[in-house]
């Protein structure tokens, strides 16, 4: 890998489409407050959480960007702009604490600093566009009486959707290391094994194997399984730290990585020694399921095909009323972005856009069955970047 972070004229070109925007529709600047539009837009990582040390990127119609941060991200700060991953120059930070030594904004004046650079900009009346709810920055028109504030969120849902090259690159490359991730999980797993210690065990494989592909970047790594019976919960039992491998067993792996801000899914089932009829029966039908709804996946077809075609194969093999979810979402900085009304939504697909294909059965006293691939949506035909195979064969492990 070349590349560890995106290169500042990503930014400034991400930037120049907000302007464009905000001329479009007479707003005087754009406030980002949500943390994945923020790392989208300026290229740092939030160490914050914003409901506790709120934070503000500002977007002007005219002039250079602006953060309003938490003096915990003083340093953080200081590294990314020297490690080159930082698009925004201009930053000033608001105190935990009154300081002895100087005049500094706390908590409860941080709007007030907001409102300060605001003003230092000429941006004293008019409309500011928000990504998000701007209730923790309402106080701000205490000092600035002629602001308005709105709610544009579409923007940047419109502007994450579809992916250039550098961001599609993060993703193939997280995707070779999570189908390292599960070679791993394929070796460890064995009859009397906690289930919670497989997992943990291939997360640190991961780590390690991630700091060596690569150095230098951001690798965040997540590991979740569900084995026997307690699969058929998509999302955990709400128990299970004793869960326990056992012969006869399927088992629901979730492998996620996230390089450099870029998520990719890789799901698969696992047959612990010969599966049943039924098993493997439910198996193959979430496996060609998976197929149909990834082919789905090519710039022009509607949105709504991708659960269309997963439901009409499952449907097919008699599980229907074994369906759970949606067949899939999108993916980017968040595991999950938008659309997240996959069935109803006809829209066309785009290329470059990123999706997951994670049809699932789900039967209560036996398990769950689905496999999850992450696709880039093409022209003439999808990208799967996950390869791990789906094969009943090769998902079989010999007790």
């Amino acid at each position: 890998m070349t590349v560890q972070f995106l290169p500042k004229d990503i930014f400034e070109e991400r930037h120049g489409r907000v302007r464009r925007f905000l001329e479009q529709e007479s707003y005087r600047a754009y406030v980002v407050l949500n943390p994945d539009n923020f790392y989208y837009m300026s290229g740092f990582f939030l160490d914050v959480q914003t409901w506790e040390r709120p934070v503000a990127l500002v977007i002007p119609l005219e002039g250079e960007p602006f953060m309003v941060m938490n003096e915990l991200s003083t340093n953080h700060v200081r590294m990314a702009h020297e490690r080159g991953s930082l698009a925004i120059e201009d930053v000033s930070f608001w105190r935990e604490h009154p300081s002895s030594s100087d005049r500094t904004f706390t908590r409860l004046q941080w709007t007030e600093l907001l409102a300060a650079k605001l003003k230092e900009r000429g941006i004293d009346r008019g409309i500011l566009a928000c990504d998000s709810a701007y209730d923790a920055i309402e106080p701000l028109r205490r000092e600035l009486r002629n602001i308005q504030l709105t709610l544009e969120p579409q923007l940047m849902i419109q502007m994450r959707t579809v992916k250039d090259e550098l961001e599609l690159s993060f993703i193939r490359e997280g995707a070779a290391l999570s189908d390292f991730g599960q070679e791993v999980f394929r070796d460890l797993v064995q009859p009397g094994e906690l289930m919670p210690s497989v997992d943990a065990r291939t997360l640190n494989e991961m780590i390690v194997k991630g700091a060596e592909m690569f150095p230098q970047s951001r690798v965040e790594c997540r590991v979740s399984s569900l084995t026997g019976p307690a699969s058929a919960s998509p999302h955990g039992t709400g128990a299970g730290s004793d869960m326990t491998i056992e012969a006869g067993h399927g088992i629901v792996n979730i492998i996620i990585v996230r390089l450099n801000g870029y998520v990719i899914e890789n799901e698969r089932i696992w047959m612990v020694g010969e599966p049943s009829e039924l098993q493997a029966r439910a198996f193959r039908a979430a496996e060609e399921a998976t197929e149909a709804a990834t082919e789905q996946m090519v710039a022009g077809n509607p949105v709504s095909s991708i659960d269309a075609a997963a439901q009409a194969v499952i449907e097919g093999h008699g599980f229907g009323e074994n369906i759970r979810h949606r067949t899939g979402h999108g993916i980017g900085i968040a595991g999950h972005e938008w659309p997240d009304d996959v069935a109803f939504n006809h829209r066309p697909l785009k290329a470059r856009e990123v999706w997951s294909a994670e049809p699932g059965i789900y039967i209560y006293g036996v398990g769950g069955f689905r496999h999850d691939d992450t696709v880039i949506v093409g022209t003439d035909e999808p990208e799967v970047v996950t390869k791990w195979s789906k094969k009943l064969e090769d998902q079989t492990i010999s007790v």
